[in-house]
Formats: structure tokens, C-alpha cells, sequence
């Protein structure tokens, strides 16, 4: 409403570069949180400190090669993306500008909500998520309506409101109220287990650059086919991923929190209560993504009035979320699953779960109906990769839903 179809458009744009930094940021934290929770399940603190010391050491590392990857050739991406117009070029540039600027700060609060939360504390971890998110919001609302900052403003808010959150946890934890000390970080080395933290957090990881895959798809996909409505198509995609991504945290809060709780279960032998942690996590899941999904398929017209006055871009969003939200109810399960493979040390199954709908069935089917049907046929591709996607996840849950007999429990090394 403040800032207009041009702003929206470039934000739109940005979502897959976004996206992959969201994945590269879990690749560290998802693989820490996997190898964390089986070392405090285990008791063992002093690998648990190790894990988050050198953790820090290759999240650091990699916010530095994205940073000089932004200064080699992000002017040259918002260009392209934009098709040349120079002013959503801009705005798009200056909005990756802040976000890359700020991605240490971004990865570190991710490590530490993950440690917090692996520590049990995924009540902490909560309100922290509301606290970021209403401070995001207040400063957005200052800095892109009071202060007329634009894009910019969104980029700073969001910059800001994760500053707050890793100042909490990080003042919470030096006054000794976490398991794992602050001391560790320096008691520890920052290098070493780089590539068994990758390895652990690859499937989670992939799934967002999946994302950021299917939403270059769909960017391609639209220049080519939208003809003259491509700007409001891309502004009206733009709004439904910030609705779409927004509607996923509650869903990656069910997914963590099994995590956590199978994992730490995993690693001290009790296998038959991870099974049961699943279960409820399944269910919980299921209910979750059905109110979304009711959501999405009654309430379009109002999500898009809400973010832009433009009548044009409204129905856009109206029609998009109805399409794409057909079979929603099953993403949340699907998650959960793969996440449970990912706590009891099983990546490979993970990675079938999360990769094969991005990595495959939604990049060939959005490039078929592209080609053979138009741009407003690609959204068609979301539902049938769900489907899809689905049928895998029942063939993999139904063997692990089953009671087996207990085992000892996991060595730390394990």
C-alpha cells in the first residue's frame, strides 16, 4: 500500500535469492541441530559445545563467500531479472544489498534458537519467533511508512528485528541459563566437522534452494509467456510467497520441535517414543495445513487487498493461492517426516522427501504446462507435485510407524 506494484514486482524477484539464503543458512543450523540433539540426548556436553563452536566457524565462512559472490555479480542479476526496467533493478538491488549485508547476524540467530531449542527450551524459542516477527512488523511500518525508506525500510526491519532476537539469546545464555556456554565458543575450535555439519543439514538446506529453483522456474517461465501481464503476475507471485512463507513457519515449528525431541529420544535409546513424537507431530501438522489451506482457497481476494490496492494484482493473487493451495493439507506432514529422518541420522530419506518435489516433479511440470498450456497453467503444477509428493512420503512413513524393539542408546559419536 505504501510503496506500490513496482516494489511488490521487485520484491517478487528477489524470493529466490532469498531463498537460497534461508537454505544456506539452515544447511548450517539443521545440520548443528541434527548432531546436537543426539549429543546432549547422550549427555555428552563437551561435543555438544564442539558442534556449536564449529558451526559458528563455517557459517561465518560462507556469509563471507556470499558476500563477495554479491559484490561480483549482483548488480549485473537485478538487471537481468527486471527486464531491464530500471527502477524495480534498483529497488531489487538495494533490497539484496541490506539482506546480504546483514546475513552473519541472520545465521547466528539461527544457530543459537536452534541450540536453545535443542536444549529444550523450544517455549523460549517461540515467543522469540513472535517478539522478531511484531518487532519486524513495527519497523517496517516505521521506516517504510513513516520514513518513506521503501523496499530499503523492509530490508532494515528485517535487519533490525534479527539483531534484537541474537542480542536476547545471546544475553539470556551468558547469564547461564542454557546447557551449552557461551565460553564454548571460545574454548573450541571453529574449524573441523564442516563436512558432517553440511552433510547432516543438506536435505533441509535443499529444499529451500529447491524453492529458490521452482521460483526461478516460475520467473522464466512467466517472462516468457505472461506477454504484457507479466509485472502484475510477478507482483501478485511476489505477495503469495511472503503468504505462502508465512504460512510455512508454523509448519517448520512442528518439523523442529520433532527434531529435537526425536532426536535427543534417538540418541538415548528410546526409538518406540520418537515413533510416538512423530505420530503426534503427523497429526498436528495435517490439522495445521488444512486451516491453511482453507485459508488459501476461500480468502485470496482479501490476502491481496490487504497488501496492495491494485485491483488487477488482487485477482491475480486471488487465482494463484487458489490453485497452488489444492492439496496444502499434506505439505506439513511431509516436512515433519522428513525432518524425523533427518534427527535419527537417516539424510538419505530426508533428501528423497524434500528434494524430489523441487529438484523434479515442480520444475518439469511448471516447464510443461508453461510450454503446452501458458502461464496460467504452471500453478496446476503445485497441486500434482503435492500429490505426488505425498504418495512417496506414505510409502516411507508406513514401515517407520511401526513398533520395533528398543536398541541402546547412540555413542556421542553417533
Amino acid at each position: 500500500h505504501f510503496v506500490g506494484t513496482d516494489a511488490m514486482t521487485a520484491i517478487g524477484l528477489v524470493f529466490p535469492a532469498i531463498m537460497v539464503l534461508i537454505a544456506l543458512s539452515t544447511l548450517v543450523s539443521g545440520g548443528m541441530s541434527s548432531l546436537l540433539a543426539r549429543q546432549l540426548g547422550a549427555g555428552d556436553k563437551d561435543g555438544a559445545s564442539a558442534t556449536l563452536a564449529s558451526a559458528h566457524g563455517l557459517a561465518l565462512a560462507i556469509a563471507a563467500a556470499v558476500m563477495i559472490a554479491f559484490l561480483c555479480g549482483g548488480r549485473a542479476v537485478a538487471n537481468q531479472l527486471s527486464a531491464s526496467d530500471p527502477a524495480i533493478a534498483d529497488m531489487a538491488f538495494t533490497y539484496m544489498a541490506i539482506t546480504v549485508l546483514a546475513l552473519p547476524v541472520q545465521f547466528a540467530l539461527g544457530l543459537h534458537a536452534d541450540t536453545w531449542r535443542n536444549e529444550g527450551r523450544a517455549g523460549l524459542v517461540a515467543l522469540l519467533s513472535v517478539g522478531v516477527t511484531l518487532a519486524n512488523i513495527l519497523l517496517n511500518f516505521a521506516l517504510i511508512g513513516g520514513m518513506g525508506l521503501g523496499v530499503a525500510g523492509s530490508a532494515w526491519g528485517t535487519a533490525m528485528a534479527q539483531v534484537f532476537g541474537l542480542g536476547l539469546l545471546l544475553w539470556l545464555r551468558c547469564r547461564g541459563q542454557g546447557i551449552v556456554p557461551l565460553q564454548a565458543l571460545r574454548r573450541h575450535r571453529w574449524t573441523g566437522s564442516w563436512a558432517r555439519l553440511a552433510g547432516l543439514g543438506a536435505p533441509l538446506s535443499l529444499s529451500f534452494i529447491g524453492m529458490a529453483l521452482v521460483s526461478s522456474c516460475v520467473i522464466v517461465s512467466l517472462r516468457l509467456t505472461a506477454g504484457a501481464d507479466y509485472a502484475d503476475t510477478i507482483a501478485a507471485y511476489g505477495i503469495v510467497t511472503r503468504v505462502l512463507g508465512f504460512a510455512f513457519l508454523p509448519s517448520m515449528a512442528f518439523a523442529l520441535a520433532l527434531q529435537s525431541i526425536a532426536g535427543n529420544n534417538w540418541g538415548a535409546g528410546l526409538q518406540n517414543r520418537a515413533r510416538s513424537v512423530l505420530r503426534i507431530a503427523l497429526l498436528t501438522a495435517l490439522a495445521y495445513s488444512l486451516c491453511m489451506e482453507v485459508i488459501f482457497l476461500t480468502g485470496g481476494a482479501a490476502i491481496g487487498a490487504a497488501f496492495i490496492g491494485d485491483p488487477r494484482v488482487i485477482a491475480e493473487v486471488a487465482g494463484i493461492l487458489r490453485l497452488m493451495g489444492l492439496l496444502y493439507l499434506f505439505t506439513g506432514p511431509v516436512l515433519s517426516l522428513a525432518l524425523y529422518f533427518q534427527a535419527i541420522g537417516q539424510p538419505q530419506k530426508a533428501g528423497l522427501l524434500t528434494l524430489s518435489k523441487s529438484f523434479m516433479l515442480l520444475p518439469a511440470l511448471i516447464a510443461a504446462l508453461a510450454a503446452t498450456r501458458g502461464a496460467q497453467a504452471i500453478w496446476f503444477a503445485f497441486p500434482l507435485s503435492d500429490g505426488l509428493a505425498l504418495a512417496l512420503a506414505i510409502a516411507l512413513a508406513v514401515p517407520v510407524l511401526k513398533i520395533a524393539p528398543e536398541r541402546a542408546p547412540l555413542s556421542p559419536a553417533q
